[in-house]
């Protein structure tokens, strides 16, 4: 369970894992268009009618995720909350950090969509080799996670800086 400032996340996070558990339930489902093409409709957006109406939950306007459903995959994009500058530098570093990182990460889009910090994509493919309550719930501690990793980044970097500050000052004793 969450302990202190987390549980106000804690009603967040259950609206993401309803909608996202209603979301993911996906199929195979052939391009209408190229044949012999399976691409995600929520990529290609070719076909309007294969696609759900895309839900954005937020937290503020700081913080917040939106899912983009269809028939056969569904994107997630998250907004890491950003205080100031350095939460802002930190979180685009982790991000791409991340990014490069995608293929191992399978399920992560190489590049976030626009005014987003982090997207996942999850396919038919996917759901039928993975678990689909384990790939909701990777998203979910995933994005309870990410926060806490920024706030630890912020403050080794504070940390850091005091140090080397203090050191910079012992000259002058």
């Amino acid at each position: 369970g969450s302990k202190g400032g987390d549980s106000k996340v804690t009603p967040y996070l259950k609206a993401v894992k309803a909608t996202l558990t209603a979301a993911i339930c996906l199929r195979n489902f052939p391009s209408q268009v190229v044949e012999r093409h399976n691409k995600p409709a929520v990529e290609t957006q070719w076909a309007k009618e294969l696609l759900l109406a895309p839900v954005v939950i937020a937290k503020n306007e700081k913080q917040a995720v939106k899912i983009e459903g269809s028939i056969n995959a569904v994107r997630i994009s998250i907004k890491i909350k950003q205080m100031d500058k350095m939460e802002g530098i930190l979180v685009k570093r982790f991000s791409s950090f991340l990014e490069m990182r995608a293929d191992d990460f399978v399920i992560l889009r190489r590049k976030a969509m626009e005014g987003y910090d982090i997207s996942f994509l999850i396919t038919h493919f996917h759901t039928e080799s993975m678990w689909r309550e384990k790939l909701v719930d990777f998203i979910v501690t995933f994005i309870q996670e990410i926060n806490k990793e920024i706030s630890d980044l912020r403050l080794a970097v504070n940390s850091r800086g005091r140090t080397v500050a203090e050191q910079f000052f012992l000259q002058f004793k």
